[in-house]
């Protein structure tokens, strides 16, 4: 039985490693080519006329991701389909 757990355990930390990485990744937002995306102007202007207050802007993966405030002043990170501009995750970091 000792040799099944020599090769089990370097087998579940090899397993574990390799999975680890998208557990930090960001969600997928679209799958359309980026020549079909609103440009980044456009979406900033979005985002502040619905109230954001941008700290960062920035592409993430398939998704524009920004940092900012609400309108109640809370910190925020939201992810969003950049060919229309749907929200797909917010997180309030307060």
């Amino acid at each position: 039985m000792k040799p099944a757990v020599a090769t089990i355990v370097p087998l579940i930390a090899v397993v574990a490693a390799l999975a680890a990485p998208s557990a930090f990744a960001g969600p997928t937002c679209t799958t359309a080519p980026r020549d079909q995306w609103l440009p980044e102007k456009t979406m900033q202007e979005r985002i502040t006329k619905a109230g954001y207050t941008i700290d960062k802007f920035k592409v993430s993966g398939s998704c524009y991701e920004i940092y900012g405030k609400d309108k109640a002043g809370r910190k925020v990170e939201i992810y969003y389909d950049p060919t229309n501009g749907r929200v797909i995750k917010e997180r309030d970091d307060d």
